[in-house]
């Protein structure tokens, strides 16, 4: 390994170069700062504690901790963390990227590193040391740039955290129930997060694809809460243009549905139908493989859920079929169900069922037979269809 120029430079000149440094360290940082200023019109000034500019005292421990490593000779300098670790916090909440600041730290060293070499040659320093430093002072900003993204990625990491600890209260608020006008609180909690409360929400429940599937890639507008065993989702104004299809491609690979559009302060409402909606999937009541909207659902939703009563209520009213064989009375229902659907004669109810006029004709004569009357009551007709398009969603009778 060939031996660093740098450390052939006798130690008493090396002291008399830091030195000399050292001296005009603060006069030098002054410069520099102006500089950065003249350059970069718009840059903020931060004062620290005592008053100064915070650049300006980073400026100058960047030049003296510099100098005091290449004096002492231990290997590579290191970077001081604090100061630039904070302008890099700093320039996330001024909602800058790093690109700017790494222009102003490339600038800072070019300046210095002028007045470096023009003191170099005072104190009679080769040339090839003096290279040798550039490289080091070029090492040194990209530390300095490493301790600023720390810094930024830190600070992005409270922001995120504390942003979704202000989101997942106001969830909490939209899906719980209220005595109480919630419009006041609702509109507070969602102007710290930045989310303008919507005239309109729908809330979906997600089922995962996987345990570690990555979160949809829905848009900041959208609030999302992924710690839930089934993630939810609340869509601000989901019938505006445009904004079923964003939807879609964002949930590609995902299952689960998403409510009726609600004012924000009925979000409850919008949540109970899309966990019913998801349940009935889980079932396989419902189709599986894709986020479903619950108003293209009504009737499943509907009449699925109300197990207990539709089932008591189907009992009652299917009570005549139970003299009939399993075969023949499932036919005997597809037949009922398709003549109240229709409201039609033998030859619509036949088209509708795939089957002769005449087997229809033969059917409903039995209809009439077991039924009499009954068949004849609006109430009862409704109550019947009910029933029996329940039991069709159960996949219990055929389609028609």
């Amino acid at each position: 390994m060939p031996r660093s120029a740098w450390q052939d430079v006798p130690r008493l000149r090396v002291r008399q170069f830091a030195s000399l440094v050292m001296k005009e360290a603060p006069e030098l940082a002054e410069f520099i700062l102006h500089e950065i200023r003249r350059t970069f019109p718009g840059l903020p000034l931060v004062l620290d504690e005592s008053g100064e500019p915070m650049a300006l005292v980073g400026i100058r421990r960047a030049l003296e901790h510099f100098v005091e490593h290449l004096a002492t000779g231990r290997g590579r300098p290191t970077v001081h963390p604090e100061v630039f670790q904070a302008f890099g916090r700093g320039e996330l909440l001024q909602g800058r990227s790093l690109d700017s600041l790494q222009a102003i730290y490339r600038l800072g060293v070019r300046l210095a590193w002028r007045r470096l070499a023009e003191i170099g040659q005072q104190a009679e320093i080769p040339p090839p040391a003096m290279y040798e430093l550039v490289e080091s002072g070029f090492e040194y900003l990209d530390g300095l740039v490493a301790q600023s993204v720390r810094g930024h990625a830190e600070a992005f990491a409270r922001q995120a955290g504390e942003r979704l600890r202000l989101q997942r209260r106001l969830m909490d608020l939209l899906f719980a129930e209220h005595r109480t006008d919630p419009t006041d609180a609702l509109t507070e909690r969602a102007a710290r997060i930045g989310w303008p409360l919507p005239s309109r929400v729908a809330v979906a429940v997600l089922l995962r694809p996987a345990r570690d599937a990555v979160a949809p890639a829905v848009g900041q507008d959208v609030l999302l809460d992924m710690e839930s065993e089934q993630p939810r989702m609340v869509v601000p104004e989901p019938d505006v243009a445009g904004r079923g299809e964003l939807l879609r491609r964002a949930m590609r690979g995902w299952s689960g549905a998403i409510g009726p559009p609600v004012p924000p302060v009925e979000a409850a409402k919008s949540l109970r139908w899309a966990g019913t909606a998801v349940r009935l999937m889980e079932r396989g009541l419902l189709p599986a493989g894709q986020v479903l909207q619950c108003t293209e659902h009504t009737e499943a939703l509907v009449l699925l859920p109300p197990e207990e009563l539709i089932d008591d209520l189907s009992r009652r009213r299917l009570a005549p079929l139970a003299a009939c064989g399993p075969a023949h009375g499932r036919r005997l229902a597809e037949t009922l169900l398709a003549w109240l659907e229709t409201r039609g004669g033998a030859p619509e109810v036949a088209a509708r069922l795939g089957v002769h006029p005449q087997t229809v004709r033969y059917r409903l004569r039995q209809i009439r037979e077991l039924w009499g009357d009954e068949v004849d009551d609006p109430d009862r007709r409704f109550e019947l269809e009910m029933v029996l398009r329940a039991r069709r969603l159960r996949g219990e009778l055929a389609g028609p």
